[in-house]
C-alpha cells in the first residue's frame, strides 16, 4: 500500500537536493507510511514506525554515544529511514558514528547536499502515499466485486482458487484443518514442488487470528468456515509480507468458499471431490504429480501396498442392474471414508461412475492385507447401514499391487468383481476374484468380442423370440440353469405349474435346436446367460 524509501528518493523535489545514500543501501525497499520533520534528538517516543524522518541535524549531538543512541531509538520504533540536510550542522559529511550506527541497525541514512524545502518533500511523499492508498482501495473494491460475483454464481472451489492465483499471482492451497489438501492452483508453478511434504510443513504454521502471515514460511493463512463451524484453511504463498490487496483476496476467497459449502452441503463434499478427481485421473491417464497430490491428501502411494476396492449398493440390482442415485452413492462414499478413518487406513475414496464407490487403499509394506480388509469391510457395512439413506452393500477388492503403476488394474478388477458379486447370495464381508469364479471371469472378459459373439450364437434365437412374441423364455431358461437342471425346483422358482413350465422348456429346445438334458448344452447356455448379464451392464472403467 505504501511507497518505499527508494520511491521517495526518486521524487524530483528530493533529487534536487542531490541525495546520497550513506548507510543501509539494501534497506531502501522499506515502506514509508508517513513523513516527519524532527530537529530534536528526543523524538522516538512520538513516532509509531515506518516514518521517513527529515532533519537538518541542527539539534543533534556531536558525540558518538549521543548519535548512536539517537539512531538506536529510531530503529527501535521502526522508522523507514533518516534524511539529513548537510548545511546547518554538518557541511560535507556525517560523523562516522552516525553512519556506523545506521548501517548496523539497517536504517537507510540519506544526505542532501543542497538546501531542500522539507514542506515540499512532505507534500510530495504524502501524495505518493495517498495515491498508493487510493489505488489499493480501488483494487480492493475490484476484488470484492469479483468474489461477490463468484459467490452469487455458486462457483466451485477450483474456480475460486483460480481467481485467487490470477489476482495475486501466487500459488494458493485449500486444506482441511487436519492439513489435507482439498484443492490448489499453482499459478503456473510445479504442483509437485508446491505439495511436497505438505502436511508436515502445514502443521508447523500456527495462526492466532483468522488471517495471519507467517514470515518464516511466507504463508498468508486465512481460516475458512461460517456460523462458528471452521473446516479449512486457505494458504497463499507470499515470500514477502503481503500487500493489503492480497489479504483482501484471501479473505474474500475464504468467504466465497464458506458460502459455497453452506449452499452445497447436500452435494459432494470438497474432500470427496478431491479424491474423486485423483481416482478418475488414475483410472484414465495418470499424471506425473499423482504421488505428490495423493500424499498431500494424506494418502502416500510410494513404497506402499495398494488395494483397489469397489462398494456397490444392492438396490441397483433389482429388478436389473441400473444406475444408483447420486445421493445414495454420496452417502456411501462418506460411509466408506468414515470406515477408513475408523480403521486408520489411508485411502482415496470417491464416486467415479454411476454405479459404485471406488477406493484405493494404501497400506504399509508390513501390513496384513487380509486383516485390514476384514476390519474395513465390517466398518463399511456398519457405516453404510447407519447412513441417512441406509442400503445393503457389496464390497469387492482387487489384487494387491506394490507400485502405483498397478493401481488402475487393482481398481478395475475390484469393479468387475463387485459387478459379478451383485447377484451372489453369499454373506461374505467382501469378495475377491476367486470368490465370484466363472461370473468374475466373464466380467473381466466383458468387452471381448469373442465372448459377445458366443453369447449371440447361443441365445440369439431365444432373445429374438422373446422380443417378437413378448414371451419370457430367457428367464425360464435362467431358472432352469440356476437350479442345476432340476425342473421341479425351477418351476417353483419361476412361480409356474410344472406342466406349464415343462412346455416352456420344450419350446426353448425347439427354438434353439438343442437338448437341455445334455450337460454341455446346459453349461454353454448358462455361460451365455452370465455373459449376457455382463453385457447388459458393464462397469465403467
Amino acid at each position: 500500500m505504501y511507497p518505499t524509501v527508494a520511491d521517495a528518493l526518486a521524487l524530483p523535489v528530493i533529487r534536487e537536493g542531490k541525495p546520497r545514500v550513506v548507510a543501509a543501501h539494501g534497506a531502501l525497499d522499506r515502506r514509508v507510511r508517513w513523513v516527519h520533520v524532527a530537529e530534536v534528538a528526543d523524538i522516538a517516543h512520538l513516532l509509531r514506525g515506518d516514518e521517513l524522518v527529515l532533519t537538518t541535524g541542527i539539534a543533534l549531538p556531536d558525540e558518538p554515544d549521543g548519535l548512536t543512541r539517537y539512531v538506536d531509538e529510531l530503529a527501535d520504533v521502526g522508522v523507514a529511514g533518516i534524511v539529513v540536510e548537510l548545511l546547518r550542522h554538518w557541511s560535507d559529511k556525517l560523523p562516522q558514528a552516525f553512519v556506523a550506527a545506521a548501517e548496523r541497525r539497517g536504517v537507510p541514512l540519506v544526505t542532501l547536499s543542497e538546501e531542500t524545502r522539507f514542506v515540499t518533500v512532505t507534500e510530495a511523499v504524502v501524495g505518493l502515499i495517498v495515491d498508493a492508498q487510493v489505488a489499493e482501495l480501488r483494487a480492493a473494491e475490484q476484488v470484492h466485486e469479483t468474489f461477490t460475483a463468484l459467490t452469487v454464481a455458486g462457483a466451485e472451489p477450483a474456480e475460486v482458487l483460480r481467481e485467487v492465483a490470477r489476482t495475486a499471482g501466487r500459488p494458493v492451497v485449500l486444506e482441511t484443518l487436519s492439513h489435507e489438501v482439498l484443492a490448489y492452483d499453482t499459478a503456473g508453478g510445479n504442483p509437485s514442488e508446491l505439495l511436497r511434504d505438505w502436511a508436515r510443513r502445514s502443521r508447523a504454521v500456527h495462526v492466532t487470528e483468522r488471517t495471519s502471515y507467517d514470515p518464516e514460511t511466507g504463508w498468508l493463512v486465512t481460516v475458512v468456515g461460517a456460523r462458528g463451524n471452521d473446516w479449512g484453511r486457505l494458504v497463499l504463498l507470499c515470500p514477502e509480507p503481503p500487500p493489503h490487496r492480497h489479504i483482501v483476496v484471501a479473505e474474500r476467497a475464504a468467504s466465497a468458499l464458506a458460502v459455497h459449502r453452506l449452499v452445497a452441503r447436500d452435494r459432494e463434499g470438497l474432500e470427496r471431490h478431491a479424491h474423486r478427481t485423483l481416482l478418475t485421473e488414475m483410472l484414465s491417464t495418470p499424471g506425473a504429480d499423482i504421488n505428490a497430490r495423493a500424499a498431500a491428501l494424506g494418502v502416500p502411494l510410494e513404497h506402499r501396498r495398494l488395494v483397489g476396492v469397489a462398494v456397490r449398493p444392492r438396490t441397483s440390482v433389482n429388478p436389473a442392474p441400473a444406475m444408483a442415485t447420486q445421493e445414495v452413492l454420496r452417502d456411501l462414499a462418506e460411509a466408506t471414508a468414515l470406515a477408513a478413518k475408523r480403521t486408520q487406513t489411508a485411502a482415496l475414496v470417491g464416486v467415479v461412475d454411476d454405479t459404485s464407490v471406488r477406493a484405493l487403499l494404501s497400506l504399509p509394506p508390513q501390513a496384513e492385507v487380509a486383516n485390514v480388509l476384514r476390519r474395513l469391510a465390517k466398518e463399511v457395512h456398519h457405516a453404510a447401514g447407519a447412513a441417512q439413506r441406509a442400503v445393503p452393500v457389496v464390497i469387492a477388492v482387487g489384487t494387491t499391487v506394490e507400485r502405483i503403476s498397478g493401481a488402475r488394474r487393482t481398481m478395475v478388477e475390484a469393479a468387475h468383481v463387485a459387478d459379478a458379486a451383485l447377484r451372489s447370495t453369499s454373506d461374505r464381508l467382501y469378495h475377491r476374484l476367486d470368490d465370484v469364479r466363472l461370473r468374475g471371469l466373464l466380467h473381466l472378459l466383458g468387452n471381448d468380442e469373442r465372448v459377445t459373439a458366443f453369447t449371440d450364437r447361443e441365445l440369439g434365437p431365444l432373445l429374438t423370440r422373446d422380443a417378437t412374441h413378448g414371451s419370457r423364455l430367457v428367464e425360464t431358461l435362467r431358472h432352469y440353469c440356476e437350479q442345476g437342471g432340476n425342473k421341479s425346483a425351477a418351476a417353483a422358482a419361476a412361480h409356474m405349474s410344472r406342466t406349464a413350465y415343462y412346455q416352456q422348456l420344450s419350446r426353448i429346445e425347439q427354438v434353439l435346436g438343442v437338448s437341455l438334458e445334455d450337460p454341455e448344452s446346459m453349461l454353454s447356455l448358462y455361460v451365455a446367460l452370465l455373459s449376457l448379464d455382463v453385457q447388459t451392464h458393464h462397469p465403467t472403467e
